[in-house]
């Protein structure tokens, strides 16, 4: 009778099992001190490779996968889930523990075995170079040495990388490369930043999006070796790849009095690297203090934001996008007959708000929050396709699990807590959708550090099954944990979703899960006109439309028809367009300009604001009294996401300089002028020229 088979899961339970003994035997051995701390240190890079594979493997199976029904299917695989992660948390500390310290001048720290391989590989070099001077092998021979101490853990060839591009060094622990670079990696981590040795002997992390495998050696001797034949075999290319390593390595044995002193300290760049590691991943430390849940991650939209420069923010997308040729826009036209910027209808304009988040777990003890908020984009399941918008919330402290958005106050309402919003976006991708990520900026009570967590994500895709357009209601809209790219994580490990019994039972789990409350409505005529102005690909808040077409009017008018040709590409001395983008980034300066802007409209009469010409010209004159000098004033501290204090005070200035724009007017009757320039009262920052330049070629898209 043939062996009964056994079905996918099982044999990934018997995997980890398996797993799992030897991680036990390896921290006896380690315990005991049984072998070299080099092959414990291997032996722990190949358990976390292994059980990082096998729980990709198991986070892809499903009950499809079975050859039989199995009982209890989800509850055995959340099992086994949480047993790998408990096996890769012991080996991430276990690898910790052991990691060989930093490079030193001694010799003595190289173990027996890799004083055995640095004199093998000697050797093949010696047989290589026979033609050699006795110079050339006393200065290989004084190398060595120093070669033995940087050595990391033996490794093999798919450790070795090369730097992509450059990448210098933004903390304490980071290690900067230039490009081409080959370097060795130590240690891989979840992350995304590895701990790299380069030739020197430096050690730190470099983040492995500037790594290619492979040693890159052929391209360097191409470039270098310019008398060499070109008909030569390819053992004599290999004998030019070790001479060339050699090379590299005897650079680097050349240091300054710094790495010196660096350097005499066998334990420096360790602990510097060890500091960095335990900084950089914030949220296995908070995690461990049980300050956080399971499912919080960084912030993936905030680290966008903060690592892409300008390409995910709004200040970019409402720059004018240049048509392939680059000799026109793509996206500006100007319709003849009226003097007006063309509408241009888009594949999806939707506007919607933001209701409410229900049942998101609050972070415990140690930390303190700065700012609960959404980031929210155009995303299609695998990249974002606008910029990163924000709308921060409103929390309740007898309510702590609870989100909402556009509070009611007297006054305007700011654009941060604005929930009513819209997207334009011209892209065709069948799964376009509205990706809502929530998050929490905090600062840890200890150590007052800050760092952005996300709290979870969810989207909405924004066409059915048939591709129809959804229809305009509300939506209740599950949170995930992780980021966009798991699936199946839960926010909190204590709330997961299983299979109850009773429909009463599946009715309070549903009321815990956590969950975001959006609504997709309607717009009027007016708003659909002023949409239909601004840029095909747009994410912001509905309450700042009218200045953003205003601005996309002045645009237009500057670019299409005051310019001497299309093909003219000179600096051009605007001061509203060079500065209105930043507003896009500094959401209290945008208040400032919607507060002005409407104190100078309940003095206009119904036919100054029919017309456009009229309206163009007190836009810049409230602009430029209001906003424009706020912009260059000192007593204006600069922005700053998440601080209260430095909020505080940029909101005190811009209301004491509201204030007295809105008395100048009453006196004066006019809605601005330069006199506030002048105004012995008033300082200003040093005047640069980049203030009135808009130049088109820099700003385009």
């Amino acid at each position: 009778m043939p062996p009964k088979r056994k079905g996918r899961l099982q044999l990934l339970q018997r995997e980890v099992d398996e797993i799992t003994k030897q991680v036990d035997s390896l921290v006896k051995d380690v315990q005991s001190q049984n072998g070299s701390t080099e092959e414990a240190f291997r032996r722990c890079q190949e358990l976390q490779m292994l059980a990082e594979k096998t729980l990709r493997t198991l986070k892809k199976l499903t009950k499809a996968d079975e050859l039989a029904p199995v009982g209890n299917y989800d509850q055995r695989k959340q099992e086994e889930e949480r047993q790998l992660l408990k096996i890769l948390e012991r080996v991430n500390t276990l690898s910790l523990e052991i990691s060989p310290p930093g490079p030193s001048t001694a010799a003595g720290n190289v173990s027996k075995e890799e004083s055995k391989e640095e004199d093998d590989e000697d050797e093949d070099d010696d047989n290589d170079n026979d033609d050699e001077d006795s110079t050339d092998c006393e200065a290989d021979g004084s190398g060595k040495d120093e070669k033995q101490s940087v050595k990391p853990p033996s490794q093999s060839d798919h450790h070795i990388y090369t730097a992509l591009s450059d990448f210098k060094g933004e903390q304490e622990g980071d290690l900067s490369v230039q490009r081409g670079e080959v370097l060795r990696i130590i240690r891989k981590t979840v992350d995304g930043w590895w701990l790299a040795q380069d030739a020197k002997g430096n050690r730190g992390v470099v983040p492995k999006t500037y790594l290619k495998i492979g040693s890159g050696v052929d391209d360097d001797d191409g470039d270098n070796d310019d008398d060499d034949d070109e008909d030569e075999d390819e053992d004599n290319d290999d004998d030019k790849e070790e001479e060339s390593e050699e090379e590299e390595e005897q650079i680097g044995k050349e240091p300054t009095d710094d790495q010196e002193k660096q350097s005499s300290s066998p334990h420096f760049n360790w602990s510097t690297v060890r500091k960095a590691l335990t900084e950089i991943d914030a949220t296995d430390v908070l995690s461990a203090m049980g300050a956080i849940p399971s499912g919080f991650r960084p912030s993936f939209l905030n680290k966008l934001l903060m690592e892409e420069g300008i390409t995910y923010r709004g200040s970019h997308y409402i720059q004018p996008e240049l048509s392939q040729s680059q000799l026109s826009f793509s996206d500006l036209f100007l319709d003849p007959d009226t003097g007006r910027v063309r509408a241009r209808q888009v594949r999806t304009c939707v506007c919607f708000s933001l209701w409410s988040c229900k049942m998101i777990p609050t972070p415990g003890v140690g930390v303190h929050v700065l700012s609960r908020h959404i980031r929210l984009c155009a995303f299609n399941g695998t990249q974002v396709l606008s910029n990163i918008h924000t709308v921060r919330a409103t929390y309740n402290s007898k309510s702590p699990k609870t989100w909402s958005f556009s509070p009611r106050m007297a006054g305007i309402l700011p654009a941060l807590l604005d929930g009513d919003c819209f997207l334009r976006c011209n892209s065709a991708s069948p799964n376009l959708g509205i990706l809502f990520e929530l998050g929490v900026t905090f600062i840890r009570n200890s150590t007052g550090e800050r760092g952005d967590l996300s709290c979870g994500w969810s989207f909405l895709k924004l066409t059915d099954d048939t591709g129809n357009p959804l229809p305009n209601r509300t939506y209740e809209l599950p949170v995930n944990g992780g980021t966009p790219y798991e699936k199946d994580v839960a926010v909190e490990a204590s709330v997961t979703r299983g299979s109850p019994a009773g429909v009463f039972q599946q009715m309070l789990q549903d009321r815990r899960q956590p969950r975001i409350i959006v609504k997709l409505k309607s717009s009027n005529n007016r708003t659909r006109t002023q949409l239909s102005l601004l840029p095909d690909t747009l994410l912001h808040c509905l309450s700042c439309i009218h200045l953003l077409a205003l601005h996309r009017q002045l645009l237009a008018d500057t670019l299409l028809m005051d310019r001497p040709t299309m093909q003219n590409a000179d600096l051009i001395c605007s001061p509203i367009l060079s500065t209105f983008p930043m507003l896009l980034d500094q959401p209290d300066l945008m208040d400032a300009l919607r507060s002005a802007w409407l104190n100078a409209e309940t003095n206009m009469s119904r036919a100054q604001r029919r017309d456009l010409s009229y309206l163009k010209r007190e836009f810049v004159k409230v602009y430029m009294s209001s906003v424009y000098f706020l912009l260059h004033s000192p007593s204006l501290p600069c922005h700053h996401w998440a601080d209260p204090p430095l909020e505080e005070q940029r909101a005190r200035v811009i209301y004491a300089t509201l204030d007295a724009l809105k008395h100048t007017q009453h006196t004066t009757g006019q809605s601005g002028g330069p006199e506030v320039f002048v105004d012995p009262m008033y300082q200003h920052l040093a005047f640069d020229i980049t203030e009135l330049t808009f130049d088109l070629l820099r700003v385009s898209r």
